[in-house]
């Protein structure tokens, strides 16, 4: 027996070592591939759901106006005030879904080709060390017959087969530590960018909720009551008509538009999608789901 095959048959605890290596990266691969599609399919969820919401927002929104012309007119100014606050949160709100996408649904998605990836290495490695045992189980047979020259030839196949196994196995341990600290950096850097976008979006929306609440708490009841009750006497529609009739005589027919104050902004289209949303339809009819939280786990 050569002194290089007695080192090869001597390192069976190290191949017993690799083995088990193999299986924790293999394991540490298979758990990454599973829990971030998962979580990468929940916050999806969870920005589709947002999503929804703002968009039964701009609904509420419109309502609101509709019903606000009806009304006296402090009333009126007071809702479409909070009309407009409420639509300004929903400007917010789709800040909040295009981050949401781009800084954490995104980067968790990429895992998808980057685990293919680690899972090619961990294939290439393994077939090294196929090569490596075959040729040590065939060099075992062959010095058993013991033809010489025979043996030569296997022990140099064996070399390079022990050579190329090395090789990508220390090439998979770096892969790996760098996969590993790469990962790291991605879920402190994935979990910060969620919580930074929520936090902004929630200081902004608690701003305009605080403004929207003063508004609708200035309307004067007292005046908007005393307009109401006028409104409702006999005189006061027989003075109505008269002073509508000397309007119109003394302005010769013409008219004017005049803007109202506190009227309900416009500035935005009121179905907004993300990339890849889809609106359930029995969601939108549901009145039980118009006001479901961002935070319920996807149906």
């Amino acid at each position: 027996m050569t002194t290089f095959y007695s080192a090869i048959m001597s390192r069976t605890p190290d191949a017993r070592a690799r083995d088990s290596q193999t299986r924790q990266i293999q394991q540490t691969i298979t758990n990454v591939e599973k829990h971030f599609g998962e979580m990468c399919q929940l916050f999806a969820g969870y920005v589709r759901k947002t999503a929804r919401l703002r968009d039964k927002a701009d609904l509420l929104v419109r309502e609101i106006c509709i019903y606000a012309e009806t009304e006296t007119p402090h009333l009126q100014r007071g809702m479409k005030q909070f009309a407009d606050n409420l639509a300004k949160v929903q400007d917010y709100r789709q800040a909040e879904v295009e981050r949401l996408e781009a800084k954490v649904v995104e980067p968790l998605k990429s895992y998808g080709s980057l685990v293919k990836i680690k899972r090619e290495d961990l294939k290439t490695t393994q077939s090294a060390r196929n090569r490596e045992s075959k040729q040590i189980q065939q060099l075992e047979k062959m010095r058993q017959r013991n033809p010489s020259d025979r043996q030569t030839i296997a022990e140099s196949d064996l070399q390079r087969a022990a050579i190329e196994s090395a090789r990508t196995t220390r090439q998979l341990e770096e892969n790996i530590d760098v996969f590993q600290k790469q990962k790291i950096q991605d879920i402190k850097k994935i979990f910060g960018a969620f919580l930074t976008v929520e936090m902004s979006f929630h200081a902004k929306a608690l701003e305009v909720y605080t403004t929207a609440y003063q508004n609708i708490q200035n309307v004067e009841e007292d005046e908007d009551l005393e307009v109401f009750r006028s409104c409702c006497t006999p005189d006061h529609q027989s003075h109505y008509r008269n002073s509508r009739a000397n309007s119109n005589t003394s302005l010769d027919g013409t008219s004017s538009t005049l803007s109202k104050p506190g009227s309900c902004q416009q500035s935005r289209t009121p179905s907004r999608q993300t990339a890849g949303e889809e609106e359930d339809d029995e969601e939108d009819g549901g009145d039980d789901d118009d006001l479901e939280e961002v935070t319920d786990e996807e149906d």
